[in-house]
């Protein structure tokens, strides 16, 4: 038995999510339909990095699943490429220790979300860009950016359905880049609760187009509050960019 590790990445249009759901098409479970084929009927469970909501993509999400099969290290990309769906790759694998979890180990991740400008849509884009037709204040956008980096209580910051009690959670950097009339929010941290992102984008486009200040951000965050920050953005703009071990 050995223990594989794979990066992967899925458009995540076509998916109610990573996780497995009951009736619905989800990238778990697609992946553990191919393994099941590859193992004669023998269920293989598959452990990611964390999960990704209906609609979010991923670039470099990681998994990790035990193996009796002897396949060359070399030969598992093509094993799994050849019969996953086209809206799942995988990208690397390799055998790792018998230790490595791909959710436990994490010790950072990466998150880009990407927003289009303008008035006129861009219908090639409306999976993978959330469409904002107002313009926006960038130098206010990254004033609030500094009073998110660092280590905070992000309760206002993610669902009221997030179950889990303890919300601290380290922001490593946030940065804002624009291209024409695409904006790119990238965030790296140890961890992120359950629509942390997508809110911090929501409160970000707020202090962009004025209904925010940046200096409110703290206040915001003191609050533990989730109805005092922005609305959550959607989640076709997200991408699972990178996780670092």
């Amino acid at each position: 038995m050995k223990r594989m590790k794979c990066i992967i990445s899925y458009d995540g249009t076509g998916f109610f999510g990573y996780q497995i759901q009951p009736g619905k098409r989800t990238v778990q479970q697609e992946i553990e339909a191919v393994l099941k084929r590859m193992h004669k009927g023998e269920e293989v469970r598959i452990y990611a990095s964390g999960r990704t909501d209906a609609g979010v993509h991923a670039q470099g999400q990681v998994i990790h699943f035990d193996t009796p099969l002897e396949i060359a290290q070399e030969r598992w990309i093509a094993a799994l490429n050849t019969q996953l769906p086209e809206d799942i790759a995988v990208h690397h694998a390799e055998a790792v220790s018998p230790k490595f979890h791909a959710r436990y180990d994490v010790v950072s991740k990466e998150y880009r979300y990407r927003v289009m400008l303008g008035r006129g849509k861009n219908v090639f884009l409306r999976h993978y860009a959330h469409f904002y037709p107002y313009s926006l204040n960038i130098e206010a956008i990254e004033a609030a950016i500094q009073h998110l980096k660092g280590t905070h209580d992000f309760t206002s910051f993610c669902s009221a359905k997030t179950e889990i009690e303890d919300k601290v959670r380290t922001i490593y950097e946030i940065d804002v880049q624009q291209q024409g009339e695409e904006i790119i929010f990238r965030f790296i941290g140890n961890g992120f609760l359950y629509n942390m992102v997508r809110i911090m984008v929501g409160t970000l486009l707020d202090v962009g187009q004025g209904k925010l200040h940046a200096d409110e951000i703290p206040s915001i965050l003191k609050q533990m509050d989730r109805r005092s920050a922005g609305k959550t953005a959607p989640g076709h703009g997200l991408y699972l960019w990178q996780v670092n071990y």
